[in-house]
């Protein structure tokens, strides 16, 4: 436009629309910049560029350029003086009228506080990149089982670490909470991962049935590596030169019209095409991934399906299951609820493989009712004494349920063995906050909030506090967990081998409380007549050598429990569904000991949590532990109170206690 916003005067044509009054945007308004600049600028670069000199993207947002080396998003790259538009602060109206600006600045000690609480966030970001990553590059190509579950446990544990740090800074900061996001690339730069190497079918080290609760952990295992894209592709080499690209696996979350009710059919809509606020919808175009899928309609290559379904624990998550193997069987185009054409593929699963989706299918049907579940001989064991129904099943032989016992949801202390420990409330009047120093109840757990904002267990420590009866925090305060019972649809089955045992109908996110050890607290002389009576699987022990493994973070501290007294419970006659837990070498349980008061005195709980995500109806198991006895006397015979181990583990040492 021509001397649209030149000059003073006026349009000298009043009909002529293409000059306009000297009015200026606000774009052209002088901002404030900060001074000195106090961290590093932020970079905002679209995923497929272009980049500045320096800078590249890291995988999977750089498409099908694996090569590419992984950047650390926390370098700085340049210097820009460049800000947000959100730091950037007007001049205020003068409130008298000589013309002069009045600039009301925060005081030197809030400047300060902030200054120091960045100082202490940059300084655990770098401590937290400093650890061994601990895979070689042969084992970032191709994986196995131990790898592939070792990489997901130390993403959650980093995802943990980080999330626990955004919930204890101020409540209205402007931060997106993103620690899934921000724990991939922390992985991704540090090379923890693996099956880096793309193939079509199998990735060694996933098993049909895994569940994984972010995108990011599809990438990180090789199952699917694009972040967002629904298709996955690679082109096939043929001699020295690249050929047609194929599809390697789909995502089926909800974001497109697909056909997802069949466990063995998929109706799978192509990619692109929807509307967004920039444009409306459009019809898809034969390209990417689209073409993908049709090449391998074509060539009738294997593509891995996972299928994204509704967390019902967190409504506004997903959990993501692999369903293994499909071939395309048929594709073609039709008209979107958009009204623009869609591509679609019919995909058909593979037979011979493990039930996976079609697990989640029976398991709704069994909630709503139709058909009742199969072998079910009680609905609610607990006879209500849990808000969440615990059914009894038996679909192997005839047996109608365990011996009796009196159903009870927690640990029963006698006077004589209350641990009486001097334990004040806290003052919070509403809701612990994380990052409140002035809770009690957060000193006592070191200054950290114990649980994410979600509930789930952050790190193991010595001992975790929550707070008691007598706290004036509202009921669901998030220092609550174990107190509020059963959160999981469990049920007590009936194993082939192992008498009687305990599985989910939900999927359970790993760090999850499950369930506390109820029972009544004994003495050692009780404890020895119930084990010679053969029913030591019914008593627990505090003072038991436990195998160590790591749950926590690299960086962080000693997991090693701080009991004050050992203590010994039993549900031979009263208990709840934890004394169904059977024993494995390899659990994807583990207990942690957690205190709250009442009336002054604290008194000790066993709460287990998931060790690992765990697929509906995945028995649930922990280690029963090794009495000290035999670390000093290896050699017991058998009689001694050891029993044959079943627990099928490529690591079980053949017997338990």
């Amino acid at each position: 436009m021509e001397g649209g916003l030149g000059g003073n005067t006026g349009p000298t044509n009043p009909s002529d629309k293409s000059k306009v009054l000297d009015v200026k945007p606000l774009r052209t308004l002088v901002p404030l910049f900060p001074e000195p600049p106090e961290g590093p600028p932020f970079v905002c670069v679209p995923p497929n560029g272009p980049f500045l000199s320096g800078f590249s993207p890291f995988f999977p947002f750089s498409g099908q350029q694996v090569s590419q080396p992984t950047p650390d998003l926390n370098q700085n790259f340049f210097n820009s003086t460049a800000v947000p538009l959100r730091s950037v602060r007007a001049e205020p109206v003068p409130a008298s009228g000589n013309g002069s600006h009045k600039h009301k600045s925060a005081g030197p000690s809030s400047v300060k506080k902030k200054a120091k609480r960045r100082k202490d966030s940059e300084s655990v970001l770098t401590s937290l990149m400093n650890f061994n990553p601990g895979i070689s590059l042969s084992e970032r190509d191709d994986g196995n089982r131990q790898l592939v579950e070792s990489v997901l446990l130390r993403f959650d544990a980093l995802r943990r670490k980080l999330s626990q740090m955004e919930d204890a800074k101020e409540l209205h900061s402007s931060i997106i909470k993103r620690s899934d996001l921000k724990a991939a690339n922390m992985m991704l730069t540090k090379g923890v991962r693996t099956n880096m190497k793309k193939r079509i079918g199998v990735v060694p080290g996933v098993e049909i049935g895994d569940i994984f609760f972010f995108r990011m952990e599809l990438s990180l295992v090789g199952l699917h590596f694009p972040s967002m894209a629904g298709i996955d592709y690679m082109a096939i080499k043929s001699g020295d030169l690249e050929g047609e690209r194929v599809a390697l696996s789909i995502v089926s979350s909800g974001g497109y019209d697909d056909d997802a009710e069949d466990p063995d059919v998929l109706v799978y809509s192509g990619q692109g095409g929807s509307a967004s606020r920039d444009k409306e919808a459009s019809d898809q175009q034969l390209v990417r991934g689209n073409l993908a899928l049709e090449r391998s309609f074509r060539r009738g290559n294997e593509v891995r399906v996972i299928r994204g379904l509704k967390d019902n624990v967190h409504q506004m998550s997903k959990v993501y299951v692999y369903d293994g193997l499909y071939k395309i069987q048929e594709s073609w185009m039709e008209k979107g609820k958009s009204g623009c054409n869609m591509f679609k593929y019919k995909l058909g699963r593979i037979p011979g493989q493990p039930a996976a989706f079609a697990t989640w299918k029976s398991i709704q049907k069994w909630k709503e009712g139709l058909p009742s579940r199969a072998g079910l001989i009680i609905p609610d064991l607990t006879s209500g004494a849990e808000s969440t129904p615990v059914s009894l099943v038996n679909e192997v032989d005839d047996e109608k349920g365990p011996a009796y016992f009196t159903y009870s949801p927690t640990v029963k202390y006698s006077k004589s063995f209350k641990l009486v420990q001097p334990s004040y409330a806290c003052s919070c009047h509403d809701a612990c906050q994380p990052g409140n120093s002035n809770c009690s109840c957060i000193q006592k757990n070191g200054g950290d909030f114990p649980y994410t904002t979600n509930g789930v267990l952050a790190c193991r420590k010595p001992m975790i506090y929550e707070c008691g009866p007598t706290c004036p925090c509202i009921r669901n305060c998030k220092n609550r967990v174990i107190q509020t019972g059963l959160k999981a649809h469990l049920e007590v089955f009936k194993t082939r081998d192992r008498g009687w045992g305990l599985r989910s109908w939900d999927p359970i996110r790993a760090g999850t409380f499950i369930c506390e050890y109820a029972g009544e607290v004994i003495d050692e002389t009780k404890a020895r007549q119930e084990s010679g009576d053969g029913e030591s699987e019914y008593v627990f022990h505090t003072n038991r050598l436990y195998e160590s493994f790591k749950y926590n973070f690299e960086a962080e501290s000693s997991e090693d429990f701080d009991i004050p007294s050992p203590v010994i419970i039993s549900s031979k006659n009263s208990g709840n569904v934890a004394r169904f837990m059977n024993h494995s070498c390899t659990p994807n349980v583990f207990w942690q000991p957690v205190m709250y008061e009442h009336n002054h005195e604290a008194f000790l709980h066993i709460a287990f949590f998931a060790k690992k995500h765990i697929p509906p109806m995945t028995e649930l198991t922990f280690n029963y532990g090794i009495p000290q006895s035999e670390e000093t006397q290896p050699d017991n015979p058998p009689e001694n109170g050891r029993k044959k181990c079943l627990c099928g583990s490529l690591k079980c040492r053949g017997y338990f206690y």
